[in-house]
């Protein structure tokens, strides 16, 4: 699956600068007082629906702007050089949540839910993960949903859930039928609201600090069978063609990281001096700068090619074959790469990235998510030479 794609069109690049310069006059000075007090700016959702930065690839019909997961990588990527925890939050409400509601509701789902969703009006999170249910989620779900009437009976928890605290909707899998394994799963739109749905605990993580994470509880959840998304124990469809979407569009987070880390490392190269001339006159020195560099421009390109490859295939088809592997690849390259370019960048900052209130650390703290979230490096490796040696 080739592509052109190697470079952004005027429009995109407007598009970039438009939410580059938002999220650098209102994102970046809400980062340090997130990452210091786990902090979530409540109205903020409601902002980005307000200045048409949600439903960005969900059709007008429904509220949103009908533009491709091109575009929201571009937006995640400019959000996240200023602000990552809350691009973080944006993207799992835009795309784990939203974008998979429209791919698999009937019109009445979408009817339903997308234009609050689009407005800021509701947050959005997506419960698939259990504290026994990680890279096998769909193995070893245990989260169980029993028909009883014209309602599911839901019991059971989920782990690690990104807005999870502040989410209205979750889109939920549960299984309908425990005795078929990874199959037997059934996707739900659940609002939070609904008895028995409880938000055990918010959890304190390392980083992405003030992204708000938590752990629900399900206790005789009664939810409507007019909720179920997409087809009864089909579920497992809709988490792997999800997954594709997600990769893709995720792996710009890591760029954006990596951008500003580039650009603080500059700028204190510039700077700071020792031996009476600046660090960025020592070879070593300018030796990182160059790999960081270029590690950042590969990245770039890398996730813009799959992204526009991506965005020209449907729920369908993603989940499977070439667009299944370059999801994955894209996805592990940048958390790789962005990795490799923290960890230089920490070093040109000497003790002053090591220590906590500095935004290089900031940054770096932010490393581990992306090699475990959306499935971890070793999963995204699992798939790709699965599909090369097919």
């Amino acid at each position: 699956m080739a592509t052109t794609q190697f470079s952004l069109t005027p429009e995109q690049q407007n598009l970039f600068d438009h939410a580059d310069r938002f999220a650098r006059e209102q994102m970046y000075p809400l980062s340090a007082k997130m990452d210091n007090e786990e902090w979530w700016p409540a109205d903020f959702m409601k902002k980005f629906g307000e200045l048409g930065f949600l439903g960005v690839t969900i059709p007008e019909e429904f509220g949103g702007c009908g533009m491709s997961l091109l575009d929201a990588g571009l937006i995640l990527q400019a959000f996240s050089r200023w602000n990552h925890a809350l691009a973080l939050s944006w993207i799992t409400h835009e795309n784990l949540c939203t974008n998979n509601i429209y791919n698999n509701g009937n019109q009445f789902i979408r009817e339903k839910y997308l234009p609050k969703l689009c407005n800021g009006e509701w947050t959005g999170c997506l419960g698939l993960t259990e504290p026994g249910a990680g890279s096998d989620a769909l193995g070893s779900m245990s989260t169980k949903a029993v028909l009883d009437g014209d309602h599911y009976v839901i019991n059971g928890g989920k782990m690690f859930i990104t807005n999870g605290p502040v989410a209205d909707i979750c889109l939920l899998y549960a299984k309908t039928e425990p005795d078929r394994g990874s199959k037997g799963i059934t996707a739900f739109v659940v609002e939070t609201n609904t008895p028995g749905f409880k938000v055990a605990q918010k959890l304190i993580k390392m980083g992405f600090r003030g992204s708000q994470t938590g752990e629900f509880v399900f206790e005789d959840m009664r939810v409507p069978v007019e909720n179920v998304l997409g087809k009864v124990n089909e579920g497992h469809r809709v988490v792997m063609s999800g997954l594709d979407f997600e990769r893709a569009v995720i792996a710009p987070l890591g760029v954006g990281v990596a951008e500003r880390t580039l650009q603080l490392s500059i700028e204190y190269a510039k700077t700071r001096k020792q031996f009476g001339k600046t660090i960025g006159e020592f070879q070593m020195i300018q030796a990182r700068l160059a790999d960081m560099y270029v590690w950042v421009e590969t990245m770039k390109t890398f996730c813009w090619q799959v992204l526009a490859d991506v965005s020209e295939v449907d729920e369908t088809q993603a989940g499977r074959g070439e667009i299944h592997a370059r999801t994955a690849a894209s996805m592990m390259y940048c958390a790789d790469m962005c990795n490799k370019v923290l960890d230089n960048g920490v070093q040109i900052h000497g003790g002053g990235g090591y220590i906590w209130e500095s935004e290089i650390n900031r940054l770096f703290r932010s490393i581990k998510v992306m090699e475990i979230g959306a499935g971890t490096t070793e999963v995204r490796k699992m798939i790709i030479a699965g599909e090369l040696l097919k």
